[in-house]
């Protein structure tokens, strides 16, 4: 199942490296196959339920999960032949990192199955819509997954296997009364359990006790084997807090609660606590006809507890700090782009909903991306994006055409190097772009899920152009992009890459393609 190429001897970029080489002039990467799980075969069908709905690194990098619209999570673990305290000392000493990360599978388990309300008279389908990791304790491993209503916290541990190792009797001919040498060779004075001094009546006839019992009568004795299997379970289960489909899920820092969204609200969870959450975002109007925008995605901030960020269908992005108030239906600031006078159209609204955001890993920055962009927000200033990434431009003139096939509502997720360095986002054509976010790069490099990701390698601009709202500091790349390929080949709208993520410390990207996980380092 799994593919590496270990043909290639290069290395990909250490992230401590990564600063140095941005000083530097910031070079293009040049990225390279590394592995795929569950690759189809030429003309091989997909199942739905086998198509990959979330995918998430932990905060080591060491761990993978999936999940699937099967409800599943599959679990992938790091291989690499080094172990963390040989990473590290290489990693302070510079030493040179001689192999790309590599993973195996590790173990998977079904954390939904479909259920009906029958209430609401709903079905409420079994697919994974968000699965984020929690801190791990005693060598197990913790993480929470939710489909469209429910959430469950997961708890995967290697278990030892128990086996019998002594047997109640030894071996003995029944209906002579006869011992084995075991047990003539003990002591016939003694009456062990299950011993008598003479034969009761009520006996069954065929089995002859000896007189005296038998000696060697005594309790199993259970013994944990060498072998070692890995048991997942639910601890516990989150239902009934939501009237709407859950859109994402944040753990906090603080190790010791999260917050999952809906539609219209926000709440924060205990993770030990399941009957009980605090309501803390509503944007339900009085009259749901007064309805003008909805929560799209929730984040906790990487290293302050208190404070957390979500975006909205008419693409703002609000941050929030929970030292304010119970109920934080006003925010310490708001990020959004206006909209320049003339430019408004049906579609407009549509293609400015936020799908997805994500913090840096220093907490400074937000990602957000929309239908047609990617765009960079620094907390520090709300008059507009930093920079803005063309992701989807060449589309404009086929948004009729999107949305009549509904392609236009589709969720493409975003994600940040480990460094903050670069950028990346999926795209249709099982597609997905990388750009370079710091000042003055032009990197923009277009990649295909498949084992040679640059065989659709499409030439990006490399003069940047200034936004119009985003002060001096914005920029916007790969606004050229057309809808073709380097063969002239018109994208396929029906294989979309939705979902993908960067490792936390490492050059290294993990996408999905339908059932496909593929993998890719620089």
């Amino acid at each position: 199942m799994m593919n590496p190429d270990g043909g290639d001897g290069d290395r990909p970029e250490a992230a401590g490296a990564g600063s140095s080489s941005a000083q530097q002039g910031h070079p293009t990467m040049e990225w390279r196959f590394a592995q795929v799980f569950g690759e189809r075969a030429a003309g091989e069908d997909v199942q739905e339920v086998d198509i990959i709905s979330a995918i998430e690194f932990d905060k080591s990098g060491d761990h993978l999960a999936t999940g699937d619209r099967g409800g599943r999570v599959v679990l992938f673990e790091r291989t690499d032949a080094r172990d963390n305290a040989s990473r590290r000392e290489m990693e302070r000493q510079d030493a040179p990192i001689t192999r790309h990360p590599e993973f195996r599978y590790k173990s998977e388990f079904q954390s939904h199955e479909p259920e009906f309300d029958y209430l609401k008279s709903l079905e409420i389908e079994e697919k994974i819509n968000k699965i984020r990791w929690c801190q791990t304790a005693n060598n197990s491993l913790s993480l929470l997954s939710t489909n469209d209503k429910t959430i469950k916290y997961w708890k995967v541990q290697e278990k030892k296997v128990k086996q019998v190792s002594v047997m109640n009797l030894d071996s003995r001919s029944v209906g002579t009364g006869t011992t084995s040498s075991a047990s003539t060779s003990s002591s016939r004075g003694l009456l062990p359990n299950g011993g008598c001094s003479d034969k009761s009546s009520f006996l069954n006839s065929d089995i002859l006790f000896p007189p005296g019992g038998y000696p060697s009568l005594r309790l199993p004795v259970v013994v944990a084997s060498q072998d070692v299997n890995l048991v997942a379970r639910c601890r516990r289960v989150y239902a009934h807090a939501h009237d709407y489909h859950i859109n994402s899920i944040s753990t906090n820092s603080d190790g010791e609660t999260y917050i999952s969204a809906d539609d219209l609200r926000i709440n924060l969870w205990n993770l030990e606590i399941n009957n009980q959450s605090f309501n803390i975002v509503d944007v339900k109007p009085p009259n749901m006809e007064d309805l003008t925008e909805v929560i799209t995605c929730a984040e906790f901030h990487p290293t302050h507890c208190n404070t957390l960020a979500y975006s909205s269908s008419k693409g703002s992005i609000r941050l929030i700090d929970l030292r304010q108030s119970a109920l934080c239906d006003n925010h310490s600031k708001i990020f959004e782009e206006h909209e320049a006078p003339g430019s408004r159209s049906f579609f407009t609204e549509i293609i400015a909903s936020i799908s997805d955001i994500k913090f840096s890993r220093d907490g400074r920055y937000i990602l957000s991306r929309d239908y047609m962009t990617l765009k960079l927000w620094d907390l520090n200033m709300d008059s507009g994006p930093v920079s803005t990434f063309q992701v989807h431009e060449h589309l404009r003139p086929k948004l009729c055409d999107l949305y009549e096939n509904d392609s236009i509502f589709d969720k493409f997720e975003c994600c940040l190097s480990g460094d903050g360095l670069r950028v990346a986002t999926g795209s249709y054509g099982n597609l997905f772009r990388v750009f370079g976010c710091t000042p003055g790069s032009t990197e923009a490099t277009t990649l295909e899920a498949s084992r040679n990701p640059m065989r659709r390698q499409i030439v990006n601009p490399t003069r940047p152009t200034r936004t119009l709202t985003s002060l001096a500091r914005g920029v916007r790349r790969g606004g050229e992009n057309q809808g073709v390929d380097a063969n002239g080949n018109s994208f396929d709208f029906s294989t979309k890459l939705l979902h993908l993520a960067w490792h936390p410390t490492e050059n290294s990207i993990a996408c999905a393609a339908a059932n496909s996980l593929y993998m890719y380092y620089a």
